[in-house]
């Protein structure tokens, strides 16, 4: 008598209790949508999430950015297929708001962000490597990641302020959601850190990063009435410095930080109570604001330690 001389045992009967992995999967996969990418430099593959029933879809804004010299298709849950069409694109906090011509869509709940814990369980859902309606679990690993959108490379221009998360990401995971065990979009899976080169085809290392949902629902916002969106500002151009903080080289005239009185030479240490321990991280707590938010900023130097209010404005991206 082996095992294989054993009868299969009775379906199970079972139902998976709210708040599990399986739930969770079972409420958003309808919401998330597959988006290959067809151009002349190749192919590749995204993720989106539902935002309307009639087309509506939030991603990346490296994934739409395939739109430029190609086509982009979006596959749904149903697998219905649409071509898609971009409303709005916003690389600096790399979101867009891309459209098919399509109904009967099912529009995910989004969450809130600004009270998750670090610890706090995760699912990600895209389409890792072409693989569409992949689920993987994990937590929040860490908040207030200052990341460069789409990896470790690019400008300061594209400094997300990120969560950071365990959860599997690979690529073809950008522009799909990080979701709370109730099944709200919290994050919009943007990057991956791999060690070594030939980043853009490795695999997960356990160190994800997503663009916060209150964040993105402004962008997103913007995107969809506009096609543009608004930059939170503080008015200064930085760089890192001899010691910890973020070194203002200059000034905008007229700007919120010139209003305030900061002045070139000076090291901005905190915003409210984050610690500002280099330039990206001082973008990263700006860009975490919106427009018109008041905030603290500490300045350190010779003279000591001050601090000044600054209401933060918005510009064009």
């Amino acid at each position: 008598m082996s095992a294989l001389d054993e009868s299969k045992p009775a379906r199970s009967a079972s139902t998976a209790p709210q708040g599990s992995v399986q739930k969770v999967a079972e409420k958003v996969l309808p919401s998330v949508v597959q988006i290959q990418i067809a151009s002349s430099q190749g192919s590749g593959e995204g993720s989106g999430i539902v935002l309307s029933g009639d087309g509506l879809i939030l991603t990346n804004s490296h994934v739409a950015e395939g739109a430029r010299s190609g086509r982009l298709t979006a596959l749904f849950h149903d697998n219905r297929t649409a071509p898609l069409r971009v409303v709005g694109t916003d690389p600096n906090s790399d979101l867009a708001v891309v459209k098919a011509d399509i109904t009967g869509l099912t529009p995910a709940e989004l969450g809130r962000s600004d009270d998750l814990n670090v610890g706090t369980p995760v699912v990600a859902i895209g389409s890792p490597f072409g693989l569409s309606g992949t689920v993987t679990s994990g937590i929040i690993s860490a908040k207030d990641r200052p990341v460069r959108a789409g990896g470790e490379s690019g400008s300061q221009d594209t400094v997300l302020n990120a969560l950071q998360t365990d959860a599997a990401i690979n690529p073809g995971n950008s522009g799909g959601p990080l979701v709370d065990m109730d099944g709200r979009v919290v994050g919009i899976n943007s990057a991956i850190y791999s060690p070594g080169s030939g980043q853009q085809q490795a695999g997960s290392v356990g160190l994800g990063f997503a663009i916060p949902i209150d964040q993105a629902r402004r962008i997103a916002d913007e995107l969809k009435e506009t096609g543009s969106a608004n930059q939170t500002t503080l008015g200064v151009m930085i760089t890192n410095g001899p010691q910890v903080g973020a070194l203002v080289r200059e000034v905008t005239p007229g700007g919120p930080a010139e209003q305030a009185g900061l002045k070139p030479g000076e090291v901005i240490t905190k915003v409210d109570d984050r610690a500002i321990l280099d330039a990206d991280a001082l973008v990263a707590a700006v860009r975490s604001h919106n427009p018109g938010d008041r905030v603290k900023i500490t300045i350190g130097g010779p003279g000591g330690e001050r601090t000044v209010d600054v209401t933060l404005t918005g510009q064009k991206g």
